[in-house]
C-alpha cells in the first residue's frame, strides 16, 4: 500500500511539472487557438505528455524507494 501511495504522489507531482513545462512553452495557447478536430488532436497530445510525465515521476520514485530500502 505504501508503494501505491508513493507512486500516486509522485505521479501527481510529475504530471504537474510536465503541465508546467508545456504551459511555459506555449502549448496550452496552441490548443486554445486550434479549431475543429485539430483542437481535439492537440488536447490529446498534451494529455499524453502530462500522463507520461506523471508515469515517469511515479516510476522513478518507486525505483529510488526500492534502492533506498536495499
Amino acid at each position: 500500500m505504501q508503494s501505491l501511495r508513493t507512486f500516486l504522489w509522485w505521479f501527481l507531482i510529475g504530471a504537474t511539472m510536465a503541465l508546467a513545462v508545456i504551459m511555459l512553452q506555449g502549448g496550452i495557447r496552441e490548443v486554445m487557438q486550434a479549431q475543429g478536430s485539430v483542437w481535439e488532436a492537440k488536447f490529446l497530445e498534451i494529455l499524453t505528455a502530462v500522463a507520461g510525465g506523471g508515469l515517469m515521476g511515479g516510476c522513478i520514485a518507486l525505483i529510488l524507494n526500492r534502492i533506498k530500502k536495499a
